[in-house]
């Protein structure tokens, strides 16, 4: 830890411990309260609908409540602001008010409009405010106070360098990073705030280089959205998508602590309920996987599995055979296909068509010619010398012991499956022959070659949207399951009438001093109460249902997503309110994008609006002199963030076997001083490199692509060379890699250097 700053003033210091504790005793006092109501509503049975809906809403209102105050415990208070007017007022992590007197603000939400002068006032416009004043606290304790003077007129003015509250910004950039991300609530500089407050519809595209502090702007953006915009949030819920599981370990406690705690975090991988994507593809397979192509590949898989007979298909009925031939199954497809409805849902219409014709072929057996009073079975439905003897009532007889001959629904399963988009894509990418069908006439054969894999294999991240596509594409018919859900209820609440009539009417039953039928009203109601309180939450509901469309949707690393994760998660936000922060400077993924425009026109043309953040708080001046010598590699019209500090410490680069990588990791942890310390190596040499290293709770050996998105006090860059060389866009990699510390860099070369480097060096 960094040495806190002893306050100027120790009055001031006490000063301010005295409000902080009166804030923490109004907190526990909420904390008390809202637990005693809880208790409360949870103890309470029975009463009208009305009632009962009453109480689940309390739940749901002191449940969440004792989750934010519980949330908010460290850092409760972090500013002051000071008015020529006299007024004061406190920011905090959330507002809390003085319900003994007459309702006074003790404490303003950041979120609030009353607390934008702390993160925009300046010296040249101060917004009304004389002194701005950032608080240190530790538990509950005040550790220090850092003062902005911000009227020109005073005498004690410093020099203004466009950072709010630069000592308390700087504080917290020199600190250890412990393997969490920590939130920027105190620091947040005025152009990320202006992000931040954004308003809340349309597409918001935020471009910042490393260490702009991206990813901090938008998981706030999120809690103050769901502060200002709670109303139309809080059913449909927010998502924030990140580029892989360590990235949502990292930012995990970021909005619990802004007090939100019903956010889904999620990567795309993680997106359809039921698969886990924890393999891996190659490179060039992520890339044919990515591609929208791979919507009419799918498209064409399905249809392949609406087979037709080549000539005739005999299905077995009540000890004979009837039979369908090709020309009555196309009548039967076209007709289904025609319906324009998916796969699964279509399939009841194919079935319906070719069960009227068994049906018709199979009452012609009993139809009798009246000249000579022999049965004729007709060649073909509805032609018969005979008039029928069965009426409406024994062909409907027949038809459903058709509709319920298991042989039957076998014979027509073979035709039209209903299937799953699992089992769809296994039985697509492990036969290439299914691959070659549908894929033939729109990718050359070297490329759908990339997609074989044994049915075995685990699902990839980049399965996951084409999953999701092939569920659009095959829909669920779910009739069934409704009409037997509502017959069964139908059965219940007669059930329960002829329960409740009969207790009503029969004396001997109803022992007043025993049982009551308010009694078994109010259980039966407390139950039905008791079930709907163990409801998820929005968030949790949505990571189960596959269908869920969000209020607003966040992406973090949004230039990494290929157009197929772009047709998902566009399916999760209809209504296009969705911010995307990233840098297409640091584009990796094979399929990712090269522009914002290139990512978005699909699906909203032009009509998004641009924010850029241009100031790196992360990334020192030496390392970032280095990292820009890369980035002119990826394209020389791009410029660096500036960084707001330096350290001293120029980044080092040497040449070395691997196996020295050992012992230069264990000289840069000592260095970081308890600080956090990656090795990033090329993923060919990522299992060696982690067998040579000790295990280390402060050291992470990770390949670029997990480390993207992350910051650590140390970082080794082993191989650069390979980085580079193992992709077209090797240089963005190799950008990201470099600029992923906070206080010092190396640079191992194990064959050759980079001349870009070593000249920037």
């Amino acid at each position: 830890m960094s040495p806190e700053r002893e306050p100027d003033n120790s009055t001031d210091l006490a000063g301010e411990q005295d409000y902080v504790s009166l804030l923490y005793r109004r907190l526990d006092a909420e904390r008390e309260s809202a637990q005693r109501r809880l208790t409360e509503v949870l103890g309470q049975a029975g009463g009208p609908p009305q009632a009962r809906t009453e109480r689940d809403v309390a739940t749901t209102l002191y449940s969440e409540r004792l989750a934010q105050l519980g949330s908010v415990e460290q850092g409760l208070c972090f500013g002051r602001l000071d008015f020529h007017e006299d007024e004061t007022v406190y920011v905090g992590r959330l507002g809390l008010f003085d319900e003994d007197g007459d309702y006074e603000p003790l404490l303003i939400d950041w979120r609030a409009p009353a607390a934008r002068p702390f993160y925009l006032a300046t010296a040249a416009s101060p917004e009304g405010v004389r002194r701005r004043r950032h608080i240190r606290t530790l538990s509950r304790r005040v550790v220090g106070l850092d003062d902005e003077i911000l009227d020109l007129r005073a005498a004690d003015q410093g020099h203004d360098l466009g950072l709010a509250g630069e000592a308390a910004l700087l504080a917290a950039l020199e600190r250890r990073r412990t393997g969490e991300m920590s939130d920027i609530v105190a620091t947040i500089q005025a152009e990320q705030d202006r992000i931040i407050r954004d308003e809340l519809g349309g597409v918001l595209v935020v471009q910042g280089g490393p260490g702009t502090g991206k990813t901090a702007v938008a998981l706030h953006r999120a809690a103050y959205l769901l502060y200002t915009y709670r109303q139309q949030l809080a059913t449909r819920g927010v998502l924030v998508v990140g580029p892989n599981s360590t990235f949502l370990r990292y930012i995990g406690q970021v909005l619990p602590s802004l007090g939100e705690t019903g956010v889904l975090l999620a990567t795309v991988g993680q997106l359809f309920p039921g698969v886990r994507a924890r393999g891996t593809d190659g490179r060039e397979a992520a890339e044919v996987k990515g591609r929208l192509v791979m919507t009419r590949v799918l498209a064409a898989a399905v249809a392949d599995r609406q087979r037709v007979p080549e000539d005739v298909l005999e299905v077995e009925f009540d000890d004979g055979v009837l039979q369908l031939d090709r020309a009555t199954c196309e009548r039967a497809r076209a007709k289904a296909r025609g319906t324009l409805r998916p796969h699964n849902v279509a399939r009841r219409v194919f079935f319906e068509e070719l069960l009227d014709v068994l049906a018709e072929r199979a009452a012609s057996r009993f139809e009798v010619d009246l000249f000579d009073g022999v049965p004729e079975i007709p060649l073909k439905a509805g032609e018969t010398a005979g008039v029928p003897v069965l009426d409406s009532g024994d062909r409907a007889e027949i038809r459903a012991e058709l509709a319920a001959s298991a042989t039957v629904r076998e014979a027509l399963d073979s035709l039209w499956p209903k299937i799953t988009p699992q089992r769809l894509l296994r039985e697509l990418f492990s036969a290439p022959e299914r691959l070659e069908s549908a894929a033939g006439g729109l990718l050359a054969e070297e490329e759908w070659a990339r997609l074989v894999r044994p049915a075995a294999e685990r699902w990839t991240p980049a399965d996951v949207p084409l999953l999701d596509e092939l569920a659009e594409l095959l829909g669920e018919d779910d009739s069934d399951q409704r009409a037997a859900r509502a017959r069964r209820e139908r059965e219940e609440r007669a059930y329960a009438e002829g329960v409740l009539d009969i207790l009503e009417q029969d004396e001997e039953i109803i022992d007043e001093e025993v049982l009551r039928v308010s009694d078994i009203l109010d259980a039966e109601l407390f139950a039905e109460r008791q079930q709907r309180r163990s409801e998820l939450t929005a968030a949790q509901r949505a990571a189960a249902d596959r269908r869920w469309t969000f209020g607003h949707v966040i992406v973090d690393e949004a230039q990494e997503l290929s157009p197929m994760d772009w047709r998902l998660l566009m399916r999760r936000c209809p209504s296009r309110s969705m911010t995307l922060v990233g840098d297409v400077a640091q584009t990796g993924a094979a399929a990712g994008a090269s522009s914002w425009h290139e990512m978005l026109a699909p699906y909203v043309e032009d009509r998004w609006r641009l924010r850029e953040l241009t100031v790196n708080y992360r990334t020192p001046a030496e390392i970032m002199r280095l990292a820009a010598a890369a980035l002119a590699e990826v394209d020389s019209r791009l410029r660096a963030p500036s960084s707001v500090r330096e350290t001293g410490v120029e980044p080092w680069q040497r040449k070395m076997p691997e196996e020295g990588v050992a012992g230069l990791a264990a000289r840069e942890l000592a260095a970081a001083d308890g600080g956090t310390l990656a090795v990033l190596c090329p993923d060919s040499r990522l299992d060696r490199v982690r067998q040579q290293l000790p295990e280390d709770e402060r050291l992470s050996v990770l390949t670029v692509g997990e480390a993207k998105g992350l910051e650590f006090d140390g970082v080794l860059v082993v191989a650069p060379e390979e980085i580079v060389a193992a992709s077209p866009r090797g240089w963005n990699d190799l950008y990201v890699a470099l600029t992923r510390a906070t206080q010092r860099l190396g640079v191992v070369y194990t064959e050759h250097a980079l001349p870009t480097l070593v000249g920037a060096g």
